[in-house]
């Protein structure tokens, strides 16, 4: 089975200034560039990739204000983001998301676009390449939860209903301290709390496959045990 590992973080209705997402953005991207070393470097979009090699986005509170506050990039209240790094056309990530807004139709996200097979995926989907990844996500954007696995897994566990934000369990999985304290899991499991924040959940050290029947019967163990702990909910208004 081929499968594509993304991550992402949500929270609802939380209104923020531009300057405020600006550095939180700065903080993300910060965080992300030990991990991979063409995430040190990201860039605008245009029409064809030469021209977007050109459109280097240098990650400063005070650049990134400025291009969350184009008029293109504000959504209501909120400001949306679209970076992408790479150093050749097959070798692109991207991370996406929005900040801000005080909706509570639209979602607040940073997503680490789905990653294939190219050489950058093969250094990233490993188990402390995603929990740092999610543990920046934390640690920048304070949401209320966090994931990362791959979307075949994720199609698995929800098939038949809309995969809301909260409601399943990933590779790794962050859930806010609001949510509630974390049971005790199985012991092979890591569990990581950051101060002031929430809790990073890790599954397996080796990569997460939905057509591995180990790893799929150990998430639904997972799951099962932070549902009955009532912590697998669909995302509530920031603060309530």
């Amino acid at each position: 089975m081929l499968e594509t590992h993304y991550a992402g973080c949500y929270w609802l209705t939380r209104l923020e200034p531009v300057d405020a997402c600006a550095r939180r953005l700065e903080s993300f991207l910060g965080m992300m560039a030990p991990l991979e070393p063409t995430w040190s470097r990201w860039y605008q979009s245009a029409a064809t990739f030469e021209k977007a090699r050109k459109r280097q986005v240098q990650p400063d509170a005070m650049t990134l204000a400025k291009l969350l506050g184009k008029k293109s990039n504000r959504i209501g209240d909120g400001s949306r983001f679209w970076l992408w790094a790479g150093e050749s056309p097959d070798e692109t990530s991207g991370v996406n998301g929005c900040c801000g807004g005080s909706s509570p139709y639209l979602t607040s996200t940073c997503i680490l676009n789905p990653l294939g097979t190219s050489e950058v995926a093969k250094r990233v989907v490993t188990a402390p390449v995603m929990t740092g990844v999610v543990r920046a996500m934390a640690l920048a954007w304070e949401p209320e939860v966090a994931l990362a696995t791959s979307n075949e897994h994720r199609q698995l566990i929800t098939a038949g209903r809309f995969p809301e934000p909260g409601t399943f369990v990933g590779w790794v999985t962050y859930l806010a301290d609001f949510r509630g304290p974390v049971p005790p899991l199985p012991s092979s499991v890591q569990v990581e709390h950051l101060p002031d924040r929430g809790t990073l959940i890790t599954l397996t050290q080796e990569k997460f496959s939905a057509s591995n029947p180990a790893h799929v019967a150990l998430a639904a163990d997972v799951q099962a045990r932070l549902q009955a702990a009532g912590l697998l909910t669909p995302l509530r208004p920031w603060g309530t």
